[in-house]
């Protein structure tokens, strides 16, 4: 990357994750700034964002809908601008729940069996027994997630999960350690152990500050034997490749009792606060923040020129 090139940072959107994603961007541009690079701020509301002149390359940290669901990535085709992280179709692939699930069981990538439920003629609860785990396919960070241990919990679940959409994802529920694996140019970073303080890892646990939950510990390395993490880190690389993900994602794993990974889903543009997951996964490898951003960014760069 030429210190001379332009390089807008694309935040905020207007999806649910907007406050996390302003976050995220300011963490971004300042990491630029202060390694002496031109980084400016975009936020972005909708599809009608006007970019500086001579722009050379955009940072898209626009977590969820309309960042990380292909649409901003067609919008910055067409204007013939290149951008960080993946591309139009494996960002649609890998934002919905239900094609990514459908790519990792033809890839055998391990991940939780499931059951789609098309809410279109009329809301039904799934055939598959409790314990489960109801999510709309095209949310993020675990926005109408419910976990269902109890039958009498499964209807109140599916009926929120409706808000947001025509279909319902139904996984089997696997009780286990919650962990991450961020994949760097097709390379597997240290795993990273989160462990809610209460409930499991939803809006409020990720994020405290914004939600007043009680938050989650991190532990990075996660405390996990050789064969076991060799194992968890397979699983994300297979995720990341079954998707066609391009330059970087954020996998996440659930790992049972005995010791086997299940993926559920990766995430094309993760929290880039400096004490987000994937951040948190490249210091332990020794990469610093401002040197992560910088990598990405000449990642994408190279594949876009």
């Amino acid at each position: 990357m030429n210190k001379d090139m332009l390089i807008a940072v694309l935040m905020g959107g207007p999806g649910s994750e907007r406050k996390v994603s302003l976050a995220s961007g300011a963490a971004v541009v300042k990491a630029f700034q202060d390694l002496g690079y031109q980084a400016v701020a975009v936020d972005v509301s909708g599809p009608d964002f006007v970019l500086p002149e001579n722009t050379a390359l955009c940072f898209n940290v626009i977590h969820g809908t309309f960042g990380e669901d292909g649409t901003l990535q067609k919008i910055l085709e067409q204007k013939g601008i290149p951008y960080t992280g993946a591309g139009v179709e494996s960002s649609r692939v890998a934002f919905d729940k239900n094609l990514a699930k459908e790519k990792f069981v033809a890839a055998g990538v391990p991940t939780p069996a499931a059951e789609i439920v098309d809410l279109r003629q009329g809301l039904r609860l799934p055939q598959m027994p409790v314990p489960f785990v109801v999510k709309p396919p095209r949310e993020g960070s675990s926005v109408g997630v419910h976990i269902v241990l109890e039958e009498k919990d499964a209807l109140p679940a599916m009926e929120d999960a409706a808000k947001y959409g025509d279909d319902i994802l139904v996984e089997q529920y696997i009780a286990g350690k919650e962990l991450t694996v961020g994949v760097l140019d097709g390379e597997a970073l240290p795993i990273v152990h989160i462990a809610p303080r209460s409930g499991f890892y939803d809006m409020s646990n990720k994020y405290p500050w914004m939600n007043g939950g009680d938050g989650s510990d991190y532990f990075c390395p996660a405390d996990l034997d050789e064969e076991t993490t060799r194992a968890v880190q397979q699983a994300a690389v297979a995720a990341h490749r079954a998707l066609g993900v391009e330059v970087y994602s954020r996998v996440d794993v659930l790992l049972d009792a005995e010791n086997r990974p299940y993926v559920l889903e990766a995430n094309t543009i993760p929290g880039m606060t400096e004490t987000s997951l994937l951040p948190k996964a490249a210091a332990a490898r020794g990469i610093l923040f401002g040197d992560l951003c910088l990598r990405i960014a000449d990642i994408s760069v190279k594949l876009r020129s």
